[in-house]
C-alpha cells in the first residue's frame, strides 16, 4: 500500500492533464465503438464547464462530424446559455441542435405544478412579475441538521422576500422542476436514437456523488466521461483542451428556475474549490484536524463538513441504484 499523501490544498491537482484526456479518449473510444457499438456522441450542452468538457472531449475521440450538440432551451432558461453553447459548438466545428422544450414542458404542466406550490407559501405570487427559485444556507453545512430549503421571490426592482418552503411544498416544486430535466434525457435520446449515436452524460464526480443529478435526466446517458474528477480537475481539463474562456470564467449555475442561482445556494453550501478539497479529504479519511490546519478552520468545522458529505451521499443512494430485478429471487 502507497503511504498517503501529506495533506495540502493543490492534492487533487492532475499532474498530467495531457495523460487524463488522453486516456479518457481512449476509453470513450472503446466505450462507444466497441462496448456499445454505436457511431459517434451525442451531447447536450448548456455553456457549462461539465457538459463543454464532454463536448470538447467528444470531438477529440470521434472527430466532430460524429459529434451532435444539442440546445434545449426552456422559457426559463438565461438566454446566455445558448449563445455560449453555439460558441462553443462553433470553436470544436460541432453542428448544433436546437430543440426548444417549452411547448413539451407546457404539456407536462410543468411550469403550473410549481407555480401552485410556490403560490401556497406566497399566494400574491405571479410568474409574470415576479422571479423564484429554491436556495440553501450555507451556514447550515456546519450543523447536524438535515438541510432547511427557503423559497425566494425577487421582483423587477430587485427586492426579493423568502420563507422557509414546508416539505410538501418543496417536493412538489422539485418534482414539477425535475420535467426540465427528464424532457432534456428524452430529447437527447431520440436524437442518438436517429444517429445510432450514444448519449454522453455530463455529471462530475461531486454531482454523481452527492446526488445532485436528477435520476433518469441529467443522469440518464450511455457513457459518462468525467463522473470520477472534481470540479476543479474538470477546469484543468477545461484549459488545456482550450475550451472559451467566457465559459471557464462563468459562475456554475442550475438554470433551473427564473430567478438567477448559483449551483453553491442551491445545493453544495460552499464554493467548488473548498468543496473539492474537503471531499477528497473526507473519501481519503484525512483527520479532521489535519485539514483544519491546511484550510484554517476549526476541527469542529472540518467534522461538520464530512458529516454533511456523507449525509447527502448516503440520503442519495437511491439516486445511483440500478432497477432492482427478478424481485422474487431465483426461481
Amino acid at each position: 500500500m502507497q503511504p498517503q499523501k501529506g495533506f495540502s490544498k493543490d492534492i487533487i491537482l492532475l499532474d498530467n492533464v495531457e495523460y487524463i484526456v488522453n486516456e479518457i479518449v481512449k476509453k470513450l473510444r472503446n466505450d462507444v465503438f466497441h462496448e456499445l457499438k454505436r457511431f459517434g456522441a451525442i451531447v447536450g450542452i448548456s455553456g457549462g464547464i461539465d457538459s463543454s468538457v464532454c463536448l470538447a472531449l467528444a470531438a477529440k475521440a470521434f472527430g466532430p462530424d460524429k459529434v451532435r450538440g444539442i440546445i434545449m432551451p426552456e422559457k426559463d432558461s438565461n438566454t446566455e446559455s445558448e449563445w455560449l453553447a453555439r460558441d462553443l459548438a462553433d470553436k470544436f466545428g460541432i453542428e448544433v441542435i436546437k430543440e426548444d422544450l417549452t411547448q413539451i414542458l407546457s404539456g407536462f404542466n410543468c411550469y403550473e405544478r410549481r407555480d401552485e406550490a410556490v403560490k401556497r407559501i406566497f399566494p400574491d405570487f405571479d410568474p409574470l412579475t415576479w422571479k423564484m427559485k429554491i436556495n440553501i444556507k450555507q451556514s447550515n453545512i456546519f450543523s447536524n441538521l438535515p438541510p432547511v430549503f427557503f423559497l425566494t421571490l425577487i421582483d423587477k426592482d430587485g427586492n426579493s422576500k423568502e420563507q422557509v418552503l414546508p416539505v410538501q411544498e418543496y417536493l412538489q416544486i422539485v418534482a414539477a422542476s425535475n420535467f426540465k430535466q427528464r424532457s432534456r434525457m428524452t430529447m437527447l435520446y431520440y436524437h442518438a436514437e436517429l444517429n445510432h449515436y450514444c448519449v454522453i452524460g455530463t455529471p462530475n464526480k461531486h454531482e454523481h456523488q452527492q446526488g445532485f443529478f436528477v435520476k433518469y435526466g441529467d443522469g440518464g446517458a450511455d457513457v459518462m466521461p468525467i463522473v470520477n474528477l472534481y470540479k476543479t480537475q474538470v477546469y484543468q481539463l477545461a484549459k488545456y483542451l482550450e475550451v472559451p474562456e467566457e465559459i471557464i470564467n462563468r459562475t456554475p449555475t442550475t438554470d433551473t428556475y427564473t430567478a438567477e442561482q448559483t449551483q453553491e445556494e442551491f445545493f453544495y453550501q460552499m464554493p467548488y474549490e473548498m468543496m473539492d478539497i474537503y471531499w477528497y479529504a473526507y473519501e481519503n479519511n484525512y483527520v479532521a484536524k489535519e485539514v483544519a490546519i491546511v484550510m484554517n478552520e476549526t476541527e469542529e468545522h472540518v467534522e461538520a463538513v464530512y458529516r454533511n458529505l456523507e449525509r447527502k451521499h448516503k440520503t442519495t443512494g437511491y439516486l445511483r441504484k440500478q432497477p432492482i430485478l427478478n424481485y422474487f429471487g431465483h426461481l
